[in-house]
């Protein structure tokens, strides 16, 4: 990314409470995107979320009188992302630039989703390429890094022996829209095909370390093939990749597919997902996956909608103060 298209994104924090991390996404910033009209997403991670929405509107309210009125919105809002949602606010009603959104994510749930796919919301953006413009507690180079690993493990998991590069990546990338209830009507059905081709370089750049990993590990080899990579298919490798998944993930696997106690020579006892083919353990994660993301995606719509309906009531009401606050001035 350009100094210059960087320091125009960053403009946004000038204006904002201090954040700990934010990252930014959308097709605009695409390498090879020319259509510069397009909306930018931001997702800022700060440490007390209730905290933050009321300094930032008491930062950007002319009167004080409507930011008492936006400080009751802004704590219903919190409440309706945490209660109902996954944890997330987009305040889709921001007008910077014409062309952006913002979210905002209390850290440790940001760090709790990414590490074990609890919610599988934000884990899921960031196995995607983003562009950091704060990155206070190294959440990219360390904890990330869990993440997308425990991708590579998920997609290889649900590929055939041999495939591209490309179908790596487009496998990756489709894990977080699997069973996403906007797929049914309000997305782009290429979207994953758009993503990866656009950024296939920004994959290659996140990924290539990982899978040259797997590679001393034996789980996969390059090949000078069209095909140019082929997995170990085996039912040991098949156990590595499941072991790799996040915990609550592998839970939910022990739940449907039952579960084996291994004791180690150190004498703890470990509980393994019980697998009988590939296939099997691949369609059970696949099963695990498809509802985690259906159930996120239902309620961050709902908790949308729900903050979106507090918002309009309280610019409303925030007019009707403002008159009457002008009036007897």
């Amino acid at each position: 990314m350009e100094t210059s298209e960087r320091e125009e994104l960053a403009s946004l924090l000038t204006v904002l409470p201090p954040v700990d991390f934010c990252c930014v996404y959308g097709s605009t910033l695409h390498p090879n995107n020319q259509d510069k009209s397009k909306m930018v997403d931001y997702i800022l991670g700060v440490s007390d979320p209730m905290q933050w929405h009321s300094q930032n509107l008491k930062m950007n309210s002319d009167h004080y009188a409507s930011w008492m009125v936006h400080l009751g919105g802004a704590r219903l809002i919190t409440q309706v992302a945490d209660k109902v949602g996954v944890g997330v606010h987009f305040n889709p009603f921001v007008s910077w630039n014409d062309r952006l959104k913002y979210g905002v994510v209390r850290m440790n749930d940001l760090v709790q989703d990414i590490l074990d796919w609890n919610r599988f919301y934000l884990s899921g953006r960031l196995q995607k390429p983003v562009h950091l413009l704060v990155d206070n507690l190294d959440i990219q180079e360390d904890v990330n890094s869990v993440n997308k690993r425990a991708a590579v493990s998920a997609a290889l998991l649900l590929l055939p022996s041999k495939f591209t590069e490309e179908d790596l990546y487009a496998k990756i990338c489709s894990l977080s829209y699997m069973g996403d209830l906007r797929m049914l009507f309000a997305e782009d059905t290429n979207k994953v095909n758009k993503i990866v081709k656009g950024q296939f370089d920004l994959f290659q750049s996140m990924y290539k370390p990982l899978l040259e990993e797997c590679e001393t590990k034996n789980l996969l080899r390059f090949s000078s093939a069209e095909t140019n990579l082929v997995q170990d298919s085996s039912l040991s490798s098949s156990r590595s990749l499941v072991s790799s998944l996040p915990a609550s993930v592998r839970s939910q696997m022990r739940k449907l597919l039952g579960e084996k106690k291994i004791l180690s020579e150190t004498g703890r006892v470990s509980r393994e997902v019980c697998i009988g083919s590939r296939e099997e353990a691949a369609k059970c994660m696949e099963k695990v996956m498809k509802r985690r993301v259906m159930v996120s995606s239902a309620r961050q719509a709902v908790s949308g909608f729900l903050a979106a309906g507090a918002i309009n009531a309280t610019v409303y009401l925030s007019q009707k103060m403002r008159k009457a606050w002008n009036s007897r001035s």
